[in-house]
């Protein structure tokens, strides 16, 4: 016990070592379930090098990986989830989500094709009296550095549905958004894996520099 102790005691020093030399770190969410938490591995380190270049944000470039029940979920202001299949939170992973949402951070849903009907029915477990509402065009978070005055750009076609985002907010705070049929990550990948345009990519780390504006700017 007192071997364990000692390597989390390190380990805690190191985290906090490592962190100090950054303002933020933006952390993806490993869900349980089957689906894949770790699609598109490139896009939340390309999204977080355009922020650093062009707005000049002291961000980890190295995005964190962290499970819904977690204490170090805490650690992170933004926590970002994607992903296509199920998704499954149990009790604990829930309260503790819930936790972290109502104490101050954020969580940003981008669904990658085929997460919609699993993430809302998990998402009511964390907050079962709330309800996604569609955010207006006019919301702050559409107009942070870059301006979206249509709303959520359509980044990929799917059902060719159009782009919608949709909101949690807990006593007058977004403290989640979810970006439905317009897969931003996607367009925040290595151009070279989806062959989107430069425009089309350029508006998507446009829009997801938004949402980290927004979220650091609370």
């Amino acid at each position: 016990m007192k071997t364990r102790a000692f390597t989390l005691i390190i380990f805690f020093h190191l985290f906090l070592s490592v962190s100090a030399q950054w303002d933020h770190q933006i952390a993806l969410l490993k869900y349980r379930g089957g689906g894949d938490w770790y699609a598109n591995p490139t896009s939340l380190p390309n999204l977080i090098h355009f922020c650093r270049t062009q707005l000049g944000m002291s961000i980890n470039p190295e995005p964190a990986t962290v499970e819904p029940d977690s204490p170090l979920i805490f650690s992170y202001p933004l926590v970002h989830m994607t992903g296509h299949g199920n998704v499954v939170f149990n009790n604990a992973e829930a309260e503790n989500l819930r936790k972290y949402l109502i104490g101050g951070g954020f969580l940003h849903i981008d669904d990658n094709y085929g997460l919609d009907q699993f993430v809302r029915t998990e998402m009511k477990k964390v907050f079962p009296e709330l309800s996604f509402i569609e955010i207006p065009k006019g919301h702050e978070i559409y107009h942070q550095q870059f301006d979206f005055a249509d709303g959520l750009p359509k980044i990929h076609l799917h059902d060719n549905k159009p782009s919608q985002g949709f909101g949690l907010f807990y006593e007058g705070r977004l403290v989640c958004y979810y970006s439905y049929e317009s897969d931003l990550g996607d367009g925040w990948e290595d151009a070279r894996i989806h062959n989107d345009s430069e425009e089309t990519r350029l508006k998507a780390l446009k829009m997801g520099a938004n949402i980290v504006s927004f979220v650091f700017g609370q």
